[in-house]
């Protein structure tokens, strides 16, 4: 079973665009979400931030989604943090996008980076047509709906000291299925 959902997600991440290199795709992927609206403000009031340039998606039935980007304090990067999501449910495709989760403060901070973190299970809908993204209560925290990469706006707040925002890349995936996001996190050595 794991052998297919790697096999599916491998597949879907070689069929969606791949960004640019790995230093100038943090850069690129904070500039997109400083520019959509709302999040923006987020970068100025916020302890700290996780930043995930790419999320991969994928699921026939049995699903899944992986990701690794950089956490940041008072925009300064220290550590590494990934995330791993299992699905079960009525889902058929794949997709990319990248994500921002903010920390309120440093407790939050703290919660994230104190080891195995996890968002409780969510329901999520998502609906790609036409390179538009629509995506209500991702990981449990406020999110907020994009069209893209280029006309990204985003209206959120925190819950529970964090803000999470999705930008949609690319793909096309129908789903209705439920299941949890689960973070680690390395510090910078």
């Amino acid at each position: 079973m794991y052998v297919l959902l790697r096999r599916l997600l491998i597949f879907s991440l070689l069929i969606l665009p791949i960004g640019q290199a790995i230093a100038d795709e943090y850069a690129d992927t904070i500039k997109v979400f400083q520019s959509a609206g709302e999040s923006g403000k987020f970068f100025n009031t916020s302890y700290g931030y996780a930043v995930f340039p790419t999320i991969g998606k994928g699921g026939i039935g049995l699903g899944g989604a992986y990701g690794s980007g950089r956490v940041y304090a008072r925009d300064k990067y220290v550590g590494d943090t990934s995330m791993a999501q299992v699905t079960v449910g009525f889902q058929l495709g794949g997709q990319a996008f990248s994500q921002v989760i903010f920390f309120e403060d440093k407790r939050a901070f703290d919660e994230f980076t104190g080891g195995n973190f996890e968002f409780g299970a969510e329901a999520s809908a998502v609906a790609i047509t036409a390179g538009a993204s629509a995506k209500a209560t991702t990981t449990g925290s406020s999110a907020g709906a994009s069209g893209g990469q280029h006309d990204a706006n985003t209206r959120g707040s925190y819950y529970r000291g964090m803000a999470t925002f999705t930008v949609a890349k690319g793909g096309l995936m129908y789903e209705a299925s439920i299941g949890g996001q689960k973070f680690g996190y390395t510090p910078k050595k």
